[in-house]
């Protein structure tokens, strides 16, 4: 039987009359359109569907919205402002930190959970937080670069 699920998605109140049981991987997807968060596996192994659920990077294929109630999220849409690339994204850029791109929402996700929690990690620290999250096309020594730039441009610090 379908409920009413209200939440706050990348900063606006919303609605939506959904099964309970149905992921918000999906309903992110099919019903609001928001297509950067990616279905990887499906079991929350890949991490390519990282979202934040209120400041906590999530894998949203295992979080069903029953539990979504009253929450805050935060999709990679929900970076940008204005029209602006949050300084993550556009590090990701400057460092060419994707390939085929498919993991790469997830990614900034996961780094933007981490920069909220320890503006100043250490590149140890960024490659544990980040090891939840796979890239096949093995752009990772660019990924962490690029999460160090973002890190410091963040900080107001001059990067080369």
């Amino acid at each position: 039987m379908e409920e009413i699920i209200r939440f706050e998605l990348n900063g606006k109140n919303v609605e939506v009359q959904i099964e309970p049981s149905r992921t918000l991987l999906w309903v992110l997807r099919d019903r609001f359109d928001l297509t950067g968060t990616k279905f990887g596996c499906g079991i929350g192994y890949c991490n390519s569907c990282t979202v934040m659920m209120d400041a906590v990077p999530v894998a949203s294929c295992q979080i069903p919205m029953e539990s979504i109630q009253g929450r805050k999220i935060l999709t990679i849409e929900g970076l940008s402002r204005d029209g602006a690339m949050h300084p993550l994204q556009e590090a990701f850029v400057k460092h060419d930190a994707l390939q085929c791109g498919y993991c790469t929402s997830g990614m900034i996700m996961r780094a933007y959970g981490l920069l909220q929690q320890n503006p100043r990690p250490s590149r140890q620290d960024i490659m544990l937080h980040m090891d939840r999250n796979l890239c096949r096309c093995g752009a990772h020594t660019r990924i962490l670069d690029a999460i160090q730039t973002a890190s410091a441009e963040m900080k107001g610090e001059k990067q080369p």
